[in-house]
C-alpha cells in the first residue's frame, strides 16, 4: 500500500514537473492565436481540468457579441472579462450641486464610507472644489554636444515651424479652446552631460490627451531632427542634435485641482460618542501625523486614492498615470507629505486637499466602454474640469471617512463588518445563516475562523 501511493505521488509530481518545464518553453505567434487556441493552450500548459478553465472564462464573457468585441479591443490577448463591482454613493453636494458617484472598486467598506461622508457634509454645506491651473507637459529629450547658446538659439529661430508642423494634430483641439501653449529649450547639463529638453505646455481641453500629446511631441520631433541638419552653423560646428525620446509627463504640477469642506466644530457631533470640540481636535492631530511621518502619510494618501481610482476607473480613466502624478507631487517639498490637511479656526473645523489631476471626458475608451459613458451621463456629463472638481472632493471624502473611523471606532470595525459577507460566502453559507451572521456579528469579532465556526454551529 505504502509502495503504491508513493508511486501515485511520484506519477503526479513527475507530470506537475514536466507541465511546468513545458511552461517554460518560449511561445512564438501567441497574439496569432484564437481566442479557443489560446485557452487550449492555457490548459495544456498550466492546468488538468480544461473543462473548468474554460467554464470560468465563458462564464465572465458577455452575452452581447457586440459588447465583447469592444472589450476584446482594448487589450491584446484577451481571453475574457475581469468584473469588479459597479456601485454607487449617492448625496455628494458638490459646489451646491447634488451628484450620484459611481465607482468600480473591490474593497469592501470604500463605497459604505464615502457614502457616509457625502451625507455627514451634505446638510452642513457639502464639498467645494476649484480648478487651480489645467497646464499638461510633455518633453522632447535631447542630446547635445555642442555650444548651449547656439541650441537655444535655434530653437528660437525656427519655433514657428516647429509648432506648425503640429499643425494638423492640433487643429480640432484648437476649435475647443485647446492646443499647444508654450515650448521652452532647458538646460539639464548639471543632472546628465550633454542633457537638454524641450519642454511643451499643452491644453487638452476635455481629453485626458496622452495620444494628442504624444503625436504633437512626436511631429516636432521629426521637425527639429529635419531643421538641424539643414542649419549651418550644426553643419560648419560638426554640432549635433540627437533626439533621445519624446513623451508626456505624468507629473502634472500645473494641473491643480483644490477641493475643501468646512462646518461649526459644534457640528460636529454624534461622531463616536466623542464631543466635537474633543473630535476636531483629534482629527487635526491625526491629519498633522500624515504631514510629518512617513509610515502614516503612505497610508493617509492609499485611503485618499481608495475613492479616487474608484472613480477614474469608472470614468475611464488612466488611474495609474493619476497615481503616479499625485503621490509625486505628494513630495514636492523634498519629503513625502500627506496630501490633505485640517485646520481649526477659531470655531470653524476644515478639511482640504490640493491634487494633481489629469483626466478626460472625451476619447479613449469614454467614446467606445458602455459603462463608462453611464458614469459620464450619471454625474451629468461633465467636463474635465468639472470631472477633476468631482473627483476631488471624492478623494478628500474618502479621507475624512478613514481617519474619522481610526479615531472612534477603528477601522476594522467598519471594514470586517462590510467583509462580513464575503467571509460568510467564502465559507459557503445559506441565505439563512447570512441572516443570522449579521445579527450575530453585531458586536463579535468577525475573521475567519469565527465566521467559518459559526457556519459549522448553525447549519
Amino acid at each position: 500500500m505504502y509502495d503504491t501511493l508513493n508511486y501515485i505521488e511520484f506519477v503526479f509530481t513527475y507530470i506537475y514537473i514536466k507541465k511546468r518545464k513545458l511552461c517554460q518553453k518560449k511561445i512564438i505567434g501567441f497574439s496569432k492565436l484564437s481566442r479557443e487556441e489560446k485557452i487550449d493552450w492555457l490548459s495544456e500548459k498550466i492546468f488538468n481540468d480544461s473543462d473548468q478553465v474554460r467554464s470560468i472564462l465563458d462564464n465572465y464573457l458577455n452575452s452581447n457579441k457586440d459588447i465583447q468585441t469592444i472589450h476584446d479591443s482594448f487589450s491584446e490577448n484577451s481571453i475574457s472579462n475581469f468584473y469588479l463591482p459597479y456601485s454607487l454613493s449617492p448625496n455628494f453636494l458638490i459646489n451646491n450641486k447634488n451628484y450620484t458617484i459611481p465607482l468600480v472598486t473591490e474593497e469592501s467598506s470604500v463605497v459604505a464610507a464615502l457614502s457616509n461622508a457625502a451625507k455627514f457634509w451634505f446638510d452642513k454645506g457639502g464639498f467645494k472644489s476649484k480648478v487651480k491651473s489645467f497646464t499638461k507637459r510633455g518633453h522632447i529629450h535631447l542630446s547635445f554636444n555642442g555650444d548651449k547658446e547656439a541650441l537655444k538659439e535655434f530653437i528660437n529661430n525656427n519655433r514657428e515651424y516647429i509648432l506648425k508642423s503640429t499643425d494638423n494634430i492640433t487643429k480640432n483641439m484648437k476649435k475647443r479652446g485647446g492646443g499647444i501653449s508654450a515650448i521652452n529649450i532647458i538646460d539639464k547639463t548639471s543632472d546628465l552631460k550633454n542633457y537638454f529638453q524641450l519642454s511643451v505646455d499643452f491644453d487638452t481641453s476635455d481629453s485626458m490627451g496622452a495620444n494628442f500629446i504624444n503625436s504633437c511631441l512626436e511631429a516636432m520631433s521629426k521637425k527639429i531632427d529635419e531643421l538641424s541638419k539643414q542649419y549651418d552653423y550644426f553643419i560648419k560646428s560638426s554640432y549635433s542634435i540627437n533626439i533621445v525620446m519624446s513623451i508626456l509627463s505624468n507629473y502634472t504640477p500645473d494641473c491643480i485641482v483644490e477641493a475643501h469642506a468646512e462646518c461649526d466644530i459644534k457640528d460636529l457631533i454624534d461622531i463616536g460618542g466623542i464631543q466635537s470640540d474633543e473630535f476636531a481636535k483629534k482629527m487635526k492631530y491625526a491629519f498633522d501625523i500624515a504631514k510629518v511621518d512617513i509610515n502614516r502619510a503612505v497610508t493617509h494618501n492609499k485611503g485618499i486614492m481608495n475613492g479616487i481610482d474608484a472613480i477614474l476607473i469608472a470614468t475611464g480613466n488612466d488611474f495609474r498615470a493619476v497615481e503616479a502624478g499625485i503621490h509625486s507631487y505628494a513630495s514636492l517639498n523634498s519629503k513625502y507629505e500627506s496630501l490633505s490637511e485640517c485646520t481649526i479656526l477659531g470655531n470653524k473645523f476644515r478639511i482640504s486637499i490640493k491634487i494633481p489631476l489629469s483626466v478626460g471626458t472625451v476619447g479613449g475608451i469614454t467614446d467606445l466602454h458602455p459603462l463608462v459613458k453611464l458614469s459620464l451621463q450619471i454625474l451629468g456629463s461633465p467636463s474635465s474640469r468639472d470631472l477633476m472638481s468631482i473627483i476631488a472632493c471624492v478623494g478628500l471624502a474618502q479621507n475624512f471617512a478613514a481617519v474619522k473611523s481610526l479615531i472612534t471606532s477603528g477601522i476594522q470595525k467598519g471594514h470586517m463588518k462590510m467583509h462580513l459577507i464575503n467571509l460568510l460566502i467564502k465559507n459557503n453559507a445559506n441565505e439563512d445563516q447570512i441572516k443570522r451572521a449579521k445579527k450575530y456579528f453585531v458586536d463579535k469579532e468577525i475573521n475567519n475562523s469565527s465566521v467559518s465556526e459559526f457556519i459549522k454551529s448553525n447549519k
